[in-house]
């Protein structure tokens, strides 16, 4: 059985509508970033160094330098190699691809801005 539900009603679930909406883009990078996470450690960390750090001596490219404009190049890179990395187009999806950048993204950030500090000029 339907029922309308009066002004009043509607306007009262509207403030908690609207905080879910913002903190929801949160709680979804934060997963994508976990599990991007779980990703690199399963198939990057042999040849690119646990959480990102390269212990390559500079054979492998380093995560840490992609900039953000360089997502294109990321995923072309991922899914069809380049110099000695193998293509992983079949192997990773492209969901997988996007937590794996959500992931390295995340971490440079951490790096450039630690929780707490201030960034300076």
């Amino acid at each position: 059985m339907l029922r309308k539900l009066s002004v009043g009603a509607i306007f009262a679930l509207a403030p908690p509508l609207v905080l879910f909406a913002s903190i929801h883009p949160l709680l979804a990078d934060e997963s994508a970033v976990a599990k991007g996470e779980r990703t690199y450690e399963n198939y990057c960390a042999t040849c690119h160094g646990e959480q990102l750090i390269s212990n390559s001596a500079g054979l492998t490219f380093d995560p840490r330098r992609l900039r953000a404009d360089e997502h294109a190049r990321f995923v072309n890179s991922v899914q069809n190699g380049k110099n000695k990395m193998p293509p992983w187009k079949g192997m990773l999806d492209d969901i997988q691809i996007e937590q794996l950048w959500a992931y390295i993204q995340a971490s440079i950030s951490s790096l450039t801005h630690p929780t707490g500090a201030t960034p300076t000029r």
